[in-house]
């Protein structure tokens, strides 16, 4: 099947690959070092993913679920993740600046050495 990752604002078409699961293709897209700022992810089954190191800039986890992921060093500075599902996520040295983590699970998630400056944990 084919997965497309798209831009959240103008529908553009970022990343696409033949492959089983948009997990294994969001993973390939940062693997191949594609750039998936302001990305549609919205409602994405991310479970367990290794994404670290990834520029996530401003994009779009709204109700994901990326318990488990491997975000270590990754840029999600200006993401939305309301409602994500981050438990027991690896967070560390995250970059969180600015997003939305408003309803996010965050239980057992390791935030060691995240920036969250100016997120919203309400």
């Amino acid at each position: 099947m084919r997965f497309e990752i798209k831009n959240r604002f103008t529908g553009r078409i970022i990343f696409s690959l033949e492959t089983d699961s948009l997990k294994l293709c969001v993973e390939a897209a940062c693997k191949a070092g594609a750039d998936l700022s302001r990305a549609d992810l919205s409602r994405a089954n991310l479970y367990g993913a290794n994404l670290s190191g990834a520029d996530l800039y401003g994009v779009n986890l709204y109700g994901a679920n990326l318990s488990r992921a491997d975000l270590s060093g990754a840029n999600l500075s200006r993401a939305d993740l309301y409602g994500a599902n981050l438990s027991g996520a690896d967070l560390y040295g995250v970059n969180l600046y600015g997003a939305n983590l408003s309803r996010a699970d965050l239980s057992g998630a390791n935030l060691s050495r995240a920036d969250l400056y100016g997120a919203n944990l309400s």
